[in-house]
């Protein structure tokens, strides 16, 4: 394992700030001007406990400015409320969406937090109707609160999967329709096995291929990556994390697959920036 050396002092992140967002992203602080490409996602895109994630990776291999606006544990709803990041992503030269896990937005069962859409705010009436076992006001996670859903009820359970999905592609539709440039979906599919929820699936939550094909026809290409299990294998080498973060250091993708998430993009990003 590497580990901070400094103390106790984790990777400096440089936080920054765009416009008029509230939202605090990963520096350096980058000019959005020019050609340049935007990268939205979650915390794949972000890099937690990495000195260079992708989008870092993908500007050295292809010589083209990356801006990172990933967020920890976003979801589309942040990306499609945050009128500061719409703007960034309208001038951008191409905008690069990782697909994030449909389980961080609000749909008709539940609501999330605006900005932090791993957090459950409330349950809907029609969720306390459907689930009227469970105390809703126990959970303060949407994956808590699906493990917990699914242990209840498998086939109750399978009425939110199915809401969640839907409201996926409604809200992805709604975010393409207000980036008039171009757009490349980035599918990075979680294959280790098992899964880090049982039950839930791999990450991204309950994307599956009918999802991502209904949006093709508005998208400038789409980049489907499956990290190798030797990327998987070297665990936390190279990540830089304190020792009171190892264990969610160990859930995270490390240098080598962020190599892999480069490598796979880069051509797509040299081709459409010119």
């Amino acid at each position: 394992m590497t580990y901070a050396t400094r103390g106790q002092c984790a990777l400096d992140y440089m936080h920054c700030r765009y416009g008029k967002s509230r939202l605090l992203f990963r520096g350096p602080r980058r000019k959005l001007d020019g050609k340049y490409v935007a990268f939205f996602g979650g915390t794949e895109t972000y890099g937690k406990f990495v000195e260079l994630p992708f989008p870092s990776l993908v500007e050295e291999l292809t010589g083209r400015r990356c801006v990172n606006f990933g967020c920890l544990n976003a979801g589309a709803d942040l990306y499609v409320n945050d009128p500061t990041l719409v703007d960034a992503a309208s001038r951008a030269a191409v905008t690069v969406v990782q697909v994030m896990g449909a389980q961080n937005m609000s749909n008709r069962f539940y609501a999330v937090h605006p900005r932090r859409n791993d957090r459950f705010l409330r349950a809907s009436s029609l969720m306390k109707t459907v689930f009227r076992e469970v105390d809703f006001t126990e959970f303060n996670f949407t994956r808590h609160m699906l493990c917990t859903l699914h242990r209840v009820s498998v086939e109750k359970y399978k009425m939110v999967v199915e809401e969640l999905k839907a409201a996926w592609v409604a809200r992805m539709e709604t975010m393409l329709a207000r980036l008039p440039g171009k757009v490349v979906l980035l599918w990075v599919r979680d294959g280790r096995q098992p899964c880090r929820d049982e039950g839930l699936g791999c990450d991204p939550l309950f994307v599956d291929e009918d999802m991502v094909d209904s949006l093709r026809p508005k998208l400038a290409g789409v980049v489907e990556v499956t990290p190798s299990a030797d990327a998987w294998s070297k665990g936390t080498e190279g990540m830089v994390f304190t020792e009171m973060e190892a264990p969610v250091a160990a859930e995270m993708p490390g240098p080598l697959v962020h190599q892999e998430i480069a490598e796979a993009l880069s051509p797509v990003v040299r081709q459409l920036v010119k």
